[in-house]
C-alpha cells in the first residue's frame, strides 16, 4: 500500500496527515519538532511522498531535514493544490483539513519528488536573491536622489547611494569567491556565457535558480520558467496563447537576456526579426526568444558544449 503525506505549513508548527491510514498529528516547527517529525514519518514503509506547500521560507527546516533523511519530500505549489480542492468541493480551510488535501492531491496526480537544491545552491540563491534586492533598493534610491532638490535630503540619498554601490560590490566579491570554490559551477557558467546575451549575473541566477537545467526536456524547463505557452480554445473560438507562473528570478533573468540576444546574438537576432516580420507583437516576439534562448541552454549544459552559431 503506498503512503502519502501531507505536511501544513506555518510560522510555529507544522500539521501532518498520513494518508490513507487517516493518521494526523501536529509537530512544532522548530528543530526539535521537525526531527520527531523525520523520525516518525522514518518508521513508515511504503511512502511514495510526502509534501509541503511553498510558503517562502517557513518549509525550509522541514524540507532540508526531510530531504537529508533521505525521505520522498516535494515542495508544491499552492495554486495548484487550491485549484484541486476547488475540484473536488473542498471549501473548508482549516490546517489538519489542508494537511490531508496535500496529501490526497499528491495522490490523485501521481506528484513525483524532484531533486532538491543542494546546500551550495540554496547558498548562491539566497546570494543572487540578496544581489537582486539591492540592485533594487539602489535603482530606487537613485531615481530619489535625480529628483531631490539641493540641500539635506539630496545629501542623505547620495550617502545611501554610496553605500549601497559598495555593499553590491563586497556582495558581488562574496559571489565571486563561492563560484571559484565549486569548480562544476564555473565550467558551467562559462557554458553559459559563451552564449551571447547571456552575462555572468544571468549565468549564475539561472545556476542558482534553476538547477534542473540540462536535465529536462524543453517544455519542462519553459513551464519551470514560466515560459510556456498556455492556449485558451472553446469550440470554434480560439484566444490568443499566454504564459504565467514559473520561477520569476529566471523568468525576468531570460527576458533580459532575450532583449540583449535579438541585438547582438546572430541566430536569435534573425528568429526575432522573421517573427517581427510575420507580423508577431514585440513583447511576443521576445518571449519566443526568451523560450528559444532558454531551449538552447538547457541543450549547451545537457551537452556540455559552448555556443556555436549556427
Amino acid at each position: 500500500m503506498e503512503i502519502t503525506v501531507g505536511i501544513d505549513v506555518s510560522k510555529a508548527r507544522l500539521d501532518v496527515h498520513v494518508h490513507p491510514a487517516g493518521e494526523s498529528f501536529a509537530v512544532s516547527n522548530d528543530e526539535a519538532g521537525v526531527a520527531a517529525l523525520v523520525a516518525r514519518l522514518g518508521r513508515l514503509e511504503g511512502v511514495r511522498g510526502i509534501g509541503l506547500e511553498a510558503s517562502g521560507r517557513y518549509e525550509r527546516l522541514a524540507v532540508a531535514s526531510l530531504a537529508e533523511a533521505g525521505l520522498p519530500v516535494m515542495v508544491l505549489n499552492p495554486a495548484q493544490v487550491r485549484a484541486y480542492a476547488h475540484a473536488i468541493g473542498q471549501r473548508a480551510k482549516t490546517d489538519p483539513i489542508d494537511a490531508r488535501l496535500i496529501a490526497r492531491f499528491i495522490e490523485a496526480v501521481r506528484a513525483e519528488p524532484r531533486p532538491l537544491a543542494d546546500a551550495g545552491t540554496q547558498e548562491l540563491a539566497a546570494l543572487m536573491a540578496r544581489r537582486r534586492q539591492l540592485v533594487g533598493m539602489l535603482g530606487a534610491e537613485k531615481a530619489r536622489y535625480r529628483q531631490a532638490a539641493p540641500g539635506p535630503v539630496r545629501l542623505s540619498l547620495a550617502r545611501m547611494v554610496t553605500t549601497l554601490e559598495d555593499a553590491l560590490k563586497e556582495l558581488d566579491r562574496d559571489i565571486d569567491t563561492t563560484m571559484r570554490g565549486t569548480p562544476v559551477w564555473r565550467d558551467k557558467e562559462n557554458l553559459l556565457a559563451s552564449v551571447p546575451g547571456i552575462g555572468k549575473t544571468i549565468a549564475r541566477t539561472l545556476l542558482a535558480e534553476l538547477p534542473e537545467l540540462g536535465r529536462l526536456n524543453p517544455k519542462q524547463v519553459a513551464a519551470l520558467a514560466g515560459l510556456a505557452p498556455f492556449t485558451r480554445q472553446s469550440g470554434k473560438w480560439r484566444g490568443r496563447s499566454f504564459i504565467s507562473g514559473g520561477r520569476t528570478a529566471v523568468r525576468t533573468a531570460l527576458f533580459m537576456g532575450a532583449l540583449v540576444a535579438s541585438r547582438h546574438n546572430p541566430t536569435l537576432k534573425a528568429f526575432h526579426a522573421r517573427l517581427i516580420a510575420n507580423g508577431k507583437p514585440k513583447l511576443v516576439a521576445i518571449v519566443a526568444v526568451a523560450r528559444k534562448l532558454l531551449t538552447i541552454l538547457n541543450a549547451i549544459i545537457r551537452e556540455h558544449k559552448p555556443w556555436k552559431p549556427a
